[in-house]
């Protein structure tokens, strides 16, 4: 039976933000979901005998929350388990753009957070991905104007800014507030709390002009707040069982997966040296992911910002799928979500392979897997 779920709404941006930042709407369309894939070279040249497809394509975002691709990219260490198969990159913008990618063949593999996959693998009756990995756990916080917020409760009546209605972010900090006891509607964001939903690229600016007391966001745009001069008030890894929770996925189209499980192998095994070079060499590894998203986007993020922003993150294998059912969850308890058939999202049959492969134990994929 197809999944009954609806796709999350996309964000209202002329109603949440006419009122209080007319100046930046214009910004705000310029960067929305349509964005184009930018592709780039490997840094390693292929060698060896080919796996089973000439050539991979892998997509992620030129984002800190993807530092495993960021650095497996740069540094190697996913072309060196693709051997003669050509490891082809593509950088987006969004998650929802990464998902028309796997879905229209323009990429094979591709890092993504949470809500694309549940959305992407919903909207298609479960036929479209399947998540195959992990690869980063944290790395979101609630940040203030600490002139205007003080405390927890304080933020009760203030304008807190979320990146889109209904992304990750959203359903955190709108289950977080009805924790709180906390009446806000979902879709207008209004309530006892004003949810603003602003694209992280102008939500400095936003901030810096007093439009919004604060915000729950990804980093490295918590970051670039508190360079602004926000404090950070709540880590959401606090909120979690032995503070982890879901942030990237490894997602494979099902038709490559199929085709060419030796390759996701492959792929995955890149991910995993990549993890555990990251997690050896921190001052080293910070470096390659800003590096490469100089390389990608022209510009590099300050030292400041990556400082504060890379010790919120972890990054490691285990694709945490109890997480992602329980963010399943609270969309579902915001209205967000129709309650949704997720069955079959995971394949960690070759992640599995993998890790026995190097000895280590297996991870679970929390009753969601194929069988």
């Amino acid at each position: 039976m197809p999944a009954t779920s609806r796709p999350l709404p996309a964000p209202r941006r002329g109603l949440a933000l006419a009122a209080v930042l007319p100046l930046l709407l214009a910004a705000l369309v310029s960067c929305g979901y349509g964005s184009q894939a930018v592709e780039n070279r490997a840094k390693v040249v292929a060698q060896g005998p080919k796996l089973s497809a000439d050539t991979v394509r892998v997509g992620y975002f030129a984002n800190l929350t993807h530092g495993t691709a960021l650095v497996g990219d740069r540094e190697g260490f996913l072309q060196k388990e693709l051997r003669g198969t050509r490891l082809r990159t593509a950088t987006f913008n969004a998650g929802p753009s990464a998902v028309e990618a796997l879905n229209a063949g323009s990429v094979d593999i591709a890092f993504l957070g949470p809500s694309p996959a549940l959305n992407g693998y919903t909207r298609s009756g479960g036929k479209n991905l399947r998540i195959v990995g992990g690869a980063a756990s944290g790395g979101v916080r609630l940040v203030v104007n600490p002139d205007r917020v003080r405390s927890l409760a304080d933020v009760r009546g203030k304008r807190i800014a979320t990146p889109q209605l209904g992304n990750t972010q959203d359903v955190a900090f709108l289950h977080w507030a009805a924790e709180q006891g906390w009446k806000v509607d979902p879709q207008s964001g209004k309530g006892d709390v004003s949810v603003l939903r602003v694209d992280n690229k102008i939500l400095p600016d936003a901030y810096r002009s007093g439009s919004v007391d604060g915000a729950w966001v990804p980093e490295p745009t918590a970051s670039k707040l508190i360079a602004e001069g926000a404090k950070p008030l709540l880590d959401e890894a606090s909120l979690w069982p032995g503070g982890k929770f879901v942030i990237t996925n490894i997602v494979a189209s099902q038709g490559f997966l199929e085709r060419h499980p030796d390759v996701v192998e492959a792929v995955l095994r890149g991910s995993l040296k990549a993890n555990a070079w990251i997690n050896a060499h921190p001052r080293e590894a910070k470096a390659a992911a800003n590096a490469q998203m100089r390389a990608l986007t022209g510009k590099a993020l300050p030292d400041a910002v990556v400082d504060s922003a890379w010790p919120t993150l972890r990054f490691l294998d285990d694709p945490l799928a109890g997480t992602l059912r329980e963010q399943a969850g609270h969309a579902v308890a915001a209205g967000l979500l129709e309650d949704p058939r997720l069955a079959g999202i995971y394949d960690l049959r070759p992640l599995n392979r993998v890790l026995a492969a190097a000895g280590r134990a297996p991870v679970p994929d929390a009753g969601l897997g194929v069988r």
